[in-house]
This record gives C-alpha cells, sequence and structure tokens, in this order.
C-alpha cells in the first residue's frame, strides 16, 4: 500500500484527516504533520512520518499550498527518500479518492496523476440558472455523506 502524509498551515492537515475519517474511515499507512511553529520542527516532523512509512509501496506528502514552507519542506526532505511524491493543492476529494484507491493496490505514479485529476475536477461554484424551480422541500440530507 503507498503511504500518505498530509500536512500544511496550522491544522490544515489535522481538521482535513478529521473530515476523511469521517467519510471514510480510520486510514492505516497515513501521518498527519500539523505546521504551528518552526520549519526545523516542521521538517523533524516530516522526517518521522516518512520514517514510519519506509515499509510502504513509496508514499504521496499532499500539502496545502504551493511554495508554502510545509510544501517546501517536503520537497526538501522528501529527497532523501525513495518513491516520494509531493503534491501541493490538496483539498477534501483528493484525498478521499486517494486513500480509498490506493486501497485496490494501484500504484505510485497511478496514485498521483490521479490525484492530480481529481483535484481540480472537484473545484465548481453553485450556478442558480441551472436550477428550474425550488418550490419542493429539500430532501433529507441529515445521514450526510
Amino acid at each position: 500500500m503507498v503511504g500518505i502524509v498530509l500536512t500544511g498551515h496550522g491544522r490544515f492537515a489535522e481538521g482535513l484527516s478529521s473530515a476523511l475519517d469521517l467519510i471514510a474511515g480510520p486510514q492505516e499507512a497515513f501521518k498527519v504533520v500539523n505546521f504551528e511553529h518552526e520549519v526545523d520542527e516542521l521538517e523533524h516532523d516530516l522526517r518521522e512520518a516518512l520514517d514510519a512509512l519506509q515499509d510502504c509501496d513509496g508514499t504521496i506528502v499532499f500539502a496545502d499550498l504551493a511554495g508554502g514552507s510545509p510544501f517546501k519542506t517536503a520537497v526538501v526532505v522528501s529527497q532523501e527518500y525513495e518513491n516520494v511524491e509531493v503534491i501541493a493543492g490538496t483539498n477534501l476529494p483528493m484525498v478521499c479518492e486517494i486513500s480509498l484507491a490506493r486501497t485496490f493496490g494501484m500504484d505510485l505514479q497511478t496514485l498521483v496523476n490521479t490525484a492530480l485529476s481529481v483535484g481540480p475536477e472537484q473545484i465548481t461554484r453553485f450556478d442558480p440558472s441551472t436550477i428550474e424551480s425550488v418550490t419542493e422541500e429539500p430532501e433529507d440530507f441529515s445521514d450526510g455523506i
């Protein structure tokens, strides 16, 4: 199985992980690295997470912002390891899709390509002109996803 490290500013990674757990259940081979203090601490935590996933069939590091400290630090640290890919611009649909897809034994490059296509596909805007009329009561969405 391909490992996943989720990182970002503040508690972005922790929050995304919490949402993922709610949607897809607890994840194995999955590490969360928050960036709340110093870059040195972030670097240490990323190394610790990648070390813990050494037995995986590669690892994807998902970061929040391209060019931000979590992304740049992950890129630098990942150079010390084999089969590590770093992706920025992480969103919940992307992480959900990859977390589920990796359980089917997809290889690292297939998962990376899937993440890069799913992420942007899930960005949308509500267009009220596509709705004819809203006169009925809304469906019961109390069960969520």
